[in-house]
């Protein structure tokens, strides 16, 4: 399977080419044709797998075509999506994929002074990337009109409800054309998703790429069981012993990323921390550093859990396990992504054994052991 085969322009062809890709991945396979033909879809993917060409590109190919109305350029595409990070990274894709075509795009976040954003809006685009927050902010404003959408893509889903954005979204549908397509994209298949799924599409088409709450298969999962007054030196052993370059680090808390971050630079490890008190432009230094190879240890909360797009990161440590088990997949998911191997490593102490006992369930599978000595 190429994708010449899969109905895209020239223009596009062009773009993937550039971009060093020949084969699509599963979800791009069986999602591009669907959208191509204007099918309302409900896909499962976990992150890696290509998800956002997969809407990326169709979607660019259905805007190709100029809106009927003459004058400014009005929103045509709406792509919502839960954290800053993934609206920075979908909205770069919408462009890297979008180069050889004469449409606009643009990002609305919170965390960054809003004006230049109301600037770019005036000028009219054609696809808006945004988190929920600050699109209705803009609409509050009066500085966006949504009335001429024609395709809606709601990005981690799932993600959006586990962070309480459901009012906001229902409160953005509220202001969009009743026909329109919409796509929905979910690493996890809950019975919230399906309820909203219900309510949101049209005769959907349903794809599924991954098993229900599966982890990609190229990650190797361990639990080291390790009392938690040692985990820190473990952790540090671990990365100066194995000479790790690189590695994501998972804290409860931003207190907690904080502090363990300063403990792994008194013990000579390059360390940034992100999480949603560091300003937005701390979490993009700390993110450019992280991926440049300056800094060897990013330690987040579960704000980074999802949609940091870093290419073949090799490993992931749950320095502490998650509440909600569904969070353990999204977390490990960071690594082993696009068919690469990867290693999530979990430190777990005796008060976290209920949290592990969930993670093993939600997987249905036990994970293997390593008792640390001395623990």
């Amino acid at each position: 399977m190429s994708f010449n085969s899969l109905g895209l322009s020239a223009e596009l062809l062009r773009a993937v080419r550039d971009q060093g890709y020949s084969e699509p991945t599963p979800i791009q396979t069986k999602a591009i044709p669907l959208i191509l033909s204007g099918r309302d879809i409900m896909a499962g993917a976990q992150t890696g797998t290509g998800k956002t060409a997969g809407f990326t590109l169709p979607l660019l190919q259905r805007l190709a075509t100029p809106a009927r109305e003459s004058g400014k350029r009005q929103v045509r595409a709406l792509i919502l999506v839960p954290t800053r990070e993934l609206a920075a990274q979908v909205h770069e894709s919408v462009q890297t994929y979008g180069r050889h075509l004469p449409l606009k795009a643009t990002v609305v976040f919170g965390g960054v002074n809003i004006n230049p954003q109301i600037a770019t809006l005036r000028r009219g685009v054609d696809i808006l990337v945004a988190t929920p927050g600050r699109l209705l902010d803009h609409l509050s404003q009066k500085t966006l009109d949504l009335s001429h959408v024609e395709i809606l893509v709601l990005d981690e889903a799932d993600r959006m409800l586990d962070m309480g954005f459901i009012r906001d979204i229902k409160r953005i549908l509220a202001t969009l054309p009743q026909r329109r397509q919409n796509l929905l994209f979910s690493a996890t298949c809950t019975d919230e998703i399906t309820r909203l799924a219900k309510q949101l599409l049209n005769a959907p088409a349903r794809v599924e790429v991954a098993h229900r709450n599966a982890t990609a298969d190229g990650i190797a999962q361990v639990v080291h069981l390790v009392d938690q007054k040692r985990k820190r030196e473990v952790l540090s052993y671990m990365i100066g012993s194995r000479e790790w370059k690189q590695v994501l680090v998972f804290a409860r808390t931003k207190h907690g990323a904080n502090r363990l971050a300063q403990q792994l630079e008194r013990d000579g490890i390059k360390t940034a921390a992100i999480h949603g008190n560091k300003s937005q432009g701390a979490r993009t230094r700390a993110l450019a550093d992280f991926k440049s190879g300056k800094v060897i240890a990013l330690v987040a909360t579960d704000i980074a859990a999802r949609g940091l797009d870093i290419d073949q990161l090799p490993h992931v440590v749950n320095y502490e396990l998650p509440h909600v088990a569904e969070d353990y997949v999204h977390r490990i998911g960071r690594t082993g992504r696009a068919g690469q191997a990867g290693e999530a490593i979990s430190l777990v102490c005796n008060e976290e054994m209920k949290q592990l006992k969930g993670i093993e369930r939600l997987l249905k599978r036990n994970l293997p052991r390593i008792d640390v000595d001395g623990s």
